[in-house]
């Protein structure tokens, strides 16, 4: 087994990439690395602006309006 304490960062990524290619194939090492693609911005900003801070009766009542919007559109795909 190698000494990883002796190898660049460079090195490690490389044989990583190598490693998962041979398990995985290039398609399958492709999206695993997507998986750790690093975002942008500042989700907790973002997140505030997007949802607001809302109570837990109004997260309740989102979800049972969206559950009720689901039930109407099921309802009418099973009348065509």
């Amino acid at each position: 087994m190698l000494d990883v304490t002796k190898l660049t960062q460079a090195e490690i990524r490389r044989l990583g990439i190598e490693a998962l290619t041979k398990a995985l194939g290039h398609a399958g090492m492709a999206r695993f690395m997507q998986q750790f693609e690093r975002g942008s911005g500042d989700y907790t900003r973002d997140r505030e602006q997007i949802l607001g801070n809302p109570t837990i009766d109004e997260i309740f009542e989102r979800i049972e309006e969206h559950r009720q919007q689901q039930e109407k559109g099921e309802q009418e795909t099973n009348i065509d």
